[in-house]
């Protein structure tokens, strides 16, 4: 950035450098204490230097709106720009990142997330805390799987996970109340669906503690110790309506299509105390044109009024 920029510009809002080649970012930036927009994208920032030291504690790390860095060489998302508490969208798409880092979670004003076209494996359960977040995009990268904990996301309106590895969707996702959109083209789970899939029998500690839920057998704290009285308060309830029982640690994995709009079938992963619980549900053995549509009209007509638009072709 040339030299002087504060001196000539000290009110400056909006700084566009987008495909200049830069490589890094002096600390004339770091005087700019109006600016609360910041576009960097295609130049070839991501080495040692890229971003001015002490940026975090300049006057641009409480006013910075949004920033986007998109088209460039970084390998990781910088810790500084974890700092910027007033950030509200960024934009590190096409880059080179491999992870999220947990401590995304310190952008509490952030709405708009955009990483695709990276090389990230997984989302840290962390995401889940943005309580601002609306759109989140993660599109063209290597991501398998998406944690339960992201139906945390109240505010979240749009999802976006094309060109991914997935195979399931956790039936938590139900819980997005405000979802619109949720675009899945080119995973897995629009060809070939999870078929085997493995159930541990439950320990006597488990087949205890479901006997004591599901015969409400009565006990106070001063009759068990804490360890057991915190493990009997895990119990999960079977989620089929015929069966009313409950699991801790040992279920039957299996996946059920729900289907949105009345138009898509997505695959939904259902956690089932043991494997004679799979009526009326789903079963991972039967093929997709051969699933039970009844068993999700349920929760169908509860999801299919807020999700407004799938994308899966």
């Amino acid at each position: 950035l040339p030299a002087g920029l504060s001196q000539w510009f000290p009110a400056l809002e909006v700084l566009d450098v987008s495909g200049t080649g830069l490589t890094e970012m002096g600390t004339e930036l770091l005087s700019l204490p109006c600016l609360h927009t910041l576009l960097a994208k295609n130049n070839r920032l991501g080495g040692p230097g890229s971003l001015p030291k002490g940026l975090e504690q300049a006057p641009l790390a409480r006013s910075l709106r949004v920033l986007n860095l998109s088209g460039n060489r970084f390998s990781e998302v910088p810790p500084a720009l974890l700092q910027l508490r007033g950030l509200r969208s960024l934009s590190l798409g096409g880059n080179r990142l491999h992870s999220i880092p947990p401590d995304i979670q310190e952008l509490h004003s952030l709405e708009f997330l955009y990483l695709g076209g990276n090389f990230i494996t997984a989302i840290p359960p962390e995401l889940a805390k943005l309580p601002s977040l609306r759109y989140l995009v993660l599109c063209d990268n290597k991501i398998q799987s998406i944690p339960p904990q992201l139906a945390q996301l109240h505010s979240l309106r749009s999802l976006s996970l094309p060109n991914n590895l997935l195979t399931y969707l956790p039936r938590e996702i139900l819980n997005l109340v405000h979802l619109e959109e949720l675009s899945l083209r080119g995973n897995p789970l629009v060809v070939r669906f999870v078929r085997d899939l493995t159930y541990n029998p439950p320990s006597l500690q488990e087949l205890a503690g479901r006997t004591v839920k599901t015969r409400n057998v009565p006990y106070a704290p001063s009759d068990l110790p804490d360890s057991l009285v915190r493990y009997l308060s895990l119990a999960s309830n079977c989620p089929n309506p015929k069966c009313g029982g409950v699991y801790f640690d040992s279920c039957v994995r299996q996946i059920k299509f729900v289907d949105f709009c009345g138009k898509y079938r997505l695959p939904l992963m259902h956690y089932l105390c043991s494997p004679e619980c799979s009526s009326p549900f789903s079963s991972a053995s039967q093929s997709s044109t051969s699933q039970s549509e009844s068993d999700s009209e349920d929760e169908a007509s509860v999801a299919a009024h807020r999700m407004q638009k799938v994308l899966l072709g």
